[in-house]
């Protein structure tokens, strides 16, 4: 796979405000709660979801401090009901917390955490409450740092950062590509998807694309040594003996 890699660096960092909720009074109830959120948009919505969790699985493989998941909802009632205030971002994730196969996310329950990082997978029937309604959402209730959101029909892409309290848009670099200050990653479209890049700007592949990589270096690497026999013999030496 060739190489994307260019002379990109990250931002500076910008402050932002955090100002985490105190639950330690609360009561906690009975946790399994299901998430409710409805089906897949569309086939392009479940494939994007899909590839922020492959990938970011595998670029931090090693990691077990975050918490990643798609159209599940978070449950964020101050009066710990199941009934009122909960959304279902379409990716979202959470650092500092511990990986375990959740139903739904439940902030009481998780110490008062939200996202850290969200991202909304436009349509024609939510593109209007992503860009307004959730937007306020996450900047005043949430607090999520991080938000962004991608029209996979029209490649609308843009991100948010969170700053003294208000969202800032996230300026794009050279490429296109807009700063995660909480993953330490670019996110930007590649063939039409958004995907992950370091902070190099290298994309950041699939497990397949991976593999696919490494078997197409080791089968370059074959038919090179293979050249260079054949031309070893055309000079009447044998390749075993050199």
């Amino acid at each position: 796979m060739p190489s994307l890699k260019n002379s990109v660096h990250p931002p500076e960092t910008q402050s932002q405000e955090t100002q985490p909720i105190s639950w330690e009074d609360a009561v906690f109830p009975s946790s399994e709660i299901d998430s409710d959120e409805p089906q897949w948009e569309s086939t392009l919505h479940l494939q994007q979801i899909l590839l922020f969790l492959k990938c970011l699985k595998w670029i931090w493989r090693d990691r077990t401090d975050y918490y990643a998941a798609g159209n599940l909802s978070i449950y964020y009632s101050p009066h710990q009901r199941k009934t009122e205030d909960f959304r279902g971002p379409d990716f979202f994730v959470v650092l500092d917390t511990h990986q375990k196969m959740r139903r739904s996310w439940v902030v009481w329950e998780e110490g008062g955490k939200y996202p850290n990082l969200i991202v909304e997978i436009l349509s024609k029937k939510t593109a209007k409450i992503d860009r307004t309604e959730k937007k306020k959402l996450y900047q005043d209730t949430f607090r999520t740092p991080d938000y962004f959101w991608f029209d996979p029909q029209t490649l609308e892409w843009k991100g948010f950062h969170l700053v003294d309290g208000k969202y800032e848009p996230i300026k794009p670099n050279d490429r296109g590509l807009l700063w995660s200050q909480q993953l330490g990653l670019y996110l930007g479209i590649h063939e039409n998807f958004v995907r992950f890049f370091t902070a190099e700007g290298e994309l950041i592949p699939t497990p397949e694309e991976d593999a696919l990589a490494a078997q197409e270096a080791l089968d370059a690497e074959r038919r090179r040594k293979e050249q260079l026999e054949a031309k070893l013999r055309e000079l009447g030496i044998d390749p075993d003996t050199v």
